[in-house]
């Protein structure tokens, strides 16, 4: 029997989407299991007496709701900051001329392949002289400067709007500040809804950041699930990491639900011309 075209892409498909959710089908299953479980052999692929109290550990095994305070407070700090700070530049590239203008977005774009491990000593240097560690400034300030990837969206976007609304609002006596706050910024949702969620993602699940600027009692989420389940001999309890994990992954999966038709949109709507 010969397959159709149609039947071998979905087959394709189908595998490539069990390769893409194999990984969190075993963390929950992980989740789901008994210590002595975890080391049996030869494996349990699946739990023979399932451990629902498990997520009631990993939840109170330390303070988790506190350090997913921190993570909270970080994520919506710099996600809001750096959506308006990216919107604002985006404009300003999009809609503003100046000298130099081409050259300094191509300079902005080729930030983005500069890996975050070359600024990691630098950013901290700079930091600690500015007597700044331990403290949530330096996402303020990270997020007032934007980011590559988001002014270049916003940039891409704001490109595309008729040029008769700019010039009905000037007409009408407004500036450029007016202009950007009352006619570009509220027509950009979907390009705010995919700053948001990508801006948001970024910060809740960094760890290289809080681990280098934070101590323990300040330091995010992702970083005490890697450090905070351990037995009394010291080894890692795998089964309360993957439930922590799990409950850890739910305020992005949330965000992105509610804001997913704007997220689509601008992912489609920000490469036209």
């Amino acid at each position: 029997m010969v397959l159709s075209r149609r039947s071998v892409v979905y087959i394709l498909l189908v595998g490539a989407l069990v390769l893409i959710l194999s990984p969190f089908a075993w963390l929950g299953i992980t989740a789901f299991k008994a210590p002595s479980e975890l080391r049996a052999v030869p494996v349990h692929w699946w739990p023979h007496h399932p451990s629902p109290g498990n997520f009631l550990d990993a939840l109170t095994n330390w303070d988790y709701f506190g350090y997913a305070r921190n993570s909270l407070t970080i994520a919506v700090i710099y996600s809001v900051l750096a959506t308006l700070a990216s919107a604002w530049a985006g404009y300003g590239f999009a809609r503003l001329e100046a000298p130099g203008k081409r050259v300094l977005f191509g300079v902005l774009l080729s930030t983005m392949m500069l890996p975050q491990v070359m600024t990691l000593i630098p950013t901290y240097l700079l930091f600690a002289k500015l007597h700044l560690i331990n403290t949530y400034m330096p996402w303020v300030l990270w997020g007032l400067c934007g980011a590559p990837y988001l002014i270049f969206l916003f940039r891409q976007f704001f490109s595309n709007m008729p040029k008769e609304l700019e010039e009905a609002a000037i007409v009408d006596g407004c500036g450029q500040i007016r202009i950007f706050w009352r006619i570009f910024l509220p027509q950009s949702w979907p390009v705010i809804a995919t700053s948001l969620i990508l801006s948001f993602s970024w910060t809740w699940g960094d760890w290289i950041a809080p681990a280098l600027l934070l101590d323990t009692s300040r330091t995010t989420l992702a970083v005490q699930l890697t450090t905070g389940y351990h037995n009394a001999h010291g080894g890692t309890l795998n089964n309360l990491v993957a439930a922590g994990t799990l409950v850890y992954v739910v305020p992005v999966l949330v965000l992105f639900l509610i804001l997913q038709r704007g997220f689509v949109a601008g992912v489609a709507t920000s490469g036209l011309k």
